[in-house]
């Protein structure tokens, strides 16, 4: 054991922690007890504070970073990042889908992939405020309702209170939820109300399954607006590079999770 790491102050070891996890972006208890040779309890006692301090969210075995998004990407922006991943995801997605399904699925980069893998699904009924949706689902057999509203362009999406209200007439079997941010903690987040309106009154409208789709990018995001809490969740369909351990937790709080397979598992 280094003699430096037990003359660590508090304050000392705090910013060791916080230059670990942002590294890593998910750390386990054991692993700093080993790096700062301290005991578990102040380990856990130094992670309670920068929670507090809304710099992490603590895991039942760690930590994992915190990310704050105050600012919303542009929709072209968020389309560009991750596109593999949303590919994967949004084929994975559409394995969800069965004849004769209602859905609703709300705005995003992420369940715009969706779209395109519903073909040769029977009787479909797909309500969205997805403006993309209208050309990503030309000449498929399904019958495609947006729901009038606000265009927003920020979003790529139709918002406000007739949105809402037409949303509010639909008792779906399915929701497909793009969130920008998802954590045990918070929940569900997004920087923009309107578009958290949207969401919730989708996830409010739905008897069956509430189903998330988001890449590992957005685990530990949190931002201005919430959309739902962790517990209405049913499924989340994400991609590879999330902590085993984090996953594991969600599926401790009852989240169904699936990790897309990539083109090379599809292979073997």
């Amino acid at each position: 054991m280094d003699k430096e790491q037990l003359g660590l102050i508090p304050a000392e070891r705090k910013l060791r922690i916080q230059k670990i996890i942002r590294s890593r972006g998910v750390v386990r208890v054991s692993n700093l007890v080993d790096v700062l040779g301290v005991s578990q309890i102040t380990i856990r006692r130094d992670l309670e504070k920068l929670e507090e301090e809304g710099f992490l969210e603590r895991t039942h075995g760690g930590a994992i970073l915190s990310h704050r998004l105050q600012l919303e990407p542009s929709f072209t922006e968020k389309n560009s990042i991750n596109q593999e991943a949303k590919r994967l995801i949004g084929m994975a997605a559409a394995q969800l889908v069965e004849d004769g399904d209602t859905l609703l699925i709300n705005s995003g980069s992420t369940t715009l992939r969706i779209f395109p893998n519903l073909v040769g699904i029977k009787n479909l009924r797909v309500v969205t405020n997805n403006m993309g949706a209208f050309l990503e689902t030309r000449g498929m057999d399904l019958e495609l309702i947006l729901t009038g509203g606000i265009f927003r362009g920020q979003s790529n999406s139709l918002v406000g209170s007739f949105a809402v209200r037409s949303i509010q007439k639909v008792v779906a079997t399915k929701c497909f939820i793009g969130v920008d941010g998802i954590s045990r903690k918070h929940g569900l987040t997004t920087p923009a109300l309107q578009e958290a309106e949207v969401a919730r009154t989708m996830i409010d409208c739905t008897k069956g399954a509430v189903i998330v789709v988001a890449d590992p990018s957005k685990l530990g995001v949190v931002s201005n607006f919430s959309t739902a809490t962790i517990d209405q969740v049913n499924t989340l369909v994400t991609s590879k590079g999330v902590d085993d351990e984090y996953l594991a937790e969600l599926e401790e709080e009852g989240i169904k999770v699936i990790i897309a397979p990539s083109s090379l598992d599809n292979s073997s």
